[in-house]
Parts: C-alpha cells; structure tokens; sequence
C-alpha cells in the first residue's frame, strides 16, 4: 500500500514538471547525472544539512542564491562568479551585497569535482542546494529537473532592474514576475521564501516613515529601534520563525508586520490579498504553489550546448578569463 502511494506522488510530481516547463526546458530532466554522476545529489545534500544544521540562517542563504542567479540572466550559476580587474560581477552589485552561502556552493563543488570531474553544472548545484535547504528548514521536498550550463557573463549592472526592489508594490512585483512566466500565485508563494532570512535597515527604513497605516506600531518602534542603533546594516528577521520554512510570513503579512513595503504590499492589495489569506489558513497549500514556483524559476533562461560551459570551479569561467 505504501509503495502504491509513493509511485502515485511520484507520478503527480512528473505531471507537474511536465505541465510548468517553459522555454528550455527540455534540456532538463529528472536522471540527467544517472550515469555520469549517480551521487551528485547525495553529494549536495549532504554538505547542505552539515552546514545548515552547523548555522540554520544559511538556510535563507541558500534559497536566496538559487533566486538572484535565475532572476539576472537566467539560471546559469552568473551569480556565483567573482568580479576581475575588467569587470565588476553581479555579486558585488548593491542588491547582492548580503548574499550568503557561496562558500557552501564551493565546497559542495569541490566534492563533486573530485567525484565526477567536469560533470556537474554550478547552476545545479544552486538548484539543488536551494531545494535541500529548504528541506532542512522543514519545507516541502520537490524533484529538481537537471542539465542547467554555466554561463560566462556576470555583470553587476543586469542586477539593478531584473532583481524585485523592496519599495516594489503589489501589481509592479506582479508585472516583473510576469516576464519570466509566472503567475500571480507563483509569485505570492514565492515571495513565501522570506519565511526565512532577514533584511537589512537599509531596506526597510523607508517604511518606517511612509507607510505607518499598514505596519504595527509594536513592529515599528522595534525596528525604529534597531535602525537607529546599527544603522543601515542593521537587520531584522522576515517573520518570528526566521530559520523554519513554515506559513508564517502570511500571518505576520495580516497583522501589518511584513518587513518589507514588497511584502507587506501582498496583504495591502486586492489582486494579492486572498492568496495571502489563503496561504496562511492553509500552510500545505502553500507548500503546493512553492513547490510549482520553484520548478519554473529554475528553469528560466537556460544556457544549453555551445551557449554554456560546466565550469571547474563556480567562482572563474573554464577559460579563466572573460
């Protein structure tokens, strides 16, 4: 009987793949290091659960990585490159500053180079270790379709329109997750993914100030508080369960305690309101739409063949210049 209900998931979760992939996505598939690197994926996640459960906020590190990569210039690992003397990288970007987890990325790497050298692409690395950080973090388990390239460009400025500002309101956030394929549901579940992590004072200050009717007086004086102590580098956690991967963040969005004018924005708009509800009342149904959202984000603007590489190390290109 429990075989039987294992193959049926099994079946839903091909159907799902198959029903959201966009363009690229039949480079993908759900085997694709079967011969060539069979542990690839035991590989990943297991440095992923040492380094989460040795610092659980890495867990947001590395869910936010897979998001920057795949948002500037698709999801071919640009954001893992290090800039050079010619050229400043999307790392180094104002918006990227605050990015964690690259040395998680490095060392998963070097363990699968010294396994199957050449085989396995950085941009899934990136998928699989936002999937299994997510995992750890106690949210939903999704199948990771593979065959991403790396790509060789990564410039820091592609970052400044193609990443979500956190002064963005409801129907701006919803017109820019719309040039990548998603709907207005994917892209409230996904903004779901600030379950987890902080923000820096420097991204919500502004809100103090502006946007007093829709934040909690309580919420307000804290941060306030917090802002004037540490500064813009100050930071502050998304919801109360700032390293669980739970429903949460809705709830606090209802009692005007999101962080973020983009976040709060989700409650504050009728286009957005009743999915928020509806994922807070329901935590599994969210689960559902994260995991269809994270299956097209990771399959956005993929490199394939001769347009991209597998690259030796994650932070320099094979030809170890640009």
């Amino acid at each position: 009987m429990g075989a039987a209900k294992d193959l049926v998931r099994l079946l839903i979760l091909v159907e799902v793949v198959v029903a959201i992939a966009g363009p690229g996505a039949a480079a993908l598939s759900m085997d694709y290091y079967a011969m060539t690197c069979p542990f690839a994926e035991y590989i990943v996640r297991n440095v992923v659960s040492e380094a989460v459960m040795g610092d659980p906020t890495l867990a947001a590190g590395l869910l936010r990585l897979h998001f920057h990569d795949c948002f500037v210039q698709g999801c071919d690992a640009s954001v893992l490159l290090d800039s050079t003397a010619g050229n400043t990288a999307e790392k180094d970007a104002p918006a990227n500053k605050s990015l964690r987890g690259f040395e998680v990325i490095d060392k998963i790497k070097q363990m699968l180079e010294a396994q199957c050298p050449g085989v396995v692409s950085c941009a899934d690395v990136l998928a699989f270790a936002a999937r299994d950080a997510v995992l750890f973090a106690g949210g939903p388990y999704y199948g990771v379709p593979t065959g991403r390239r790396d790509g060789s460009r990564s410039v820091f400025s592609d970052t400044f329109t193609a990443l979500p500002a956190p002064f963005l309101n409801a129907s701006s956030l919803i017109s820019l997750f719309a040039t990548h394929g998603f709907n207005v549901q994917d892209m409230v579940a996904l903004s779901g993914g600030h379950t987890l992590g902080v923000a820096h004072c420097a991204a919500f200050k502004t809100r103090l100030t502006t946007e007093t009717a829709t934040l909690d007086s309580g919420l307000g004086s804290s941060l306030a508080a917090a802002c004037k102590s540490g500064g813009d580098s100050a930071t502050a956690t998304f919801d109360r369960t700032s390293t669980a991967f739970d429903g949460v963040y809705f709830k606090e969005l209802q009692q005007r305690r999101g962080l973020l004018s983009s976040d709060q924005t989700l409650f504050e708009s009728p286009e957005t309101k009743q999915l928020v509800n509806m994922f807070a009342m329901n935590p599994g149904y969210f689960f559902f739409a994260f995991q269809q959202g994270m299956l097209k984000m990771g399959q956005i603007d993929l490199k394939e063949g001769d347009h991209g590489e597998v690259r030796k190390s994650c932070r320099v290109v094979n030809s170890g210049r640009w």
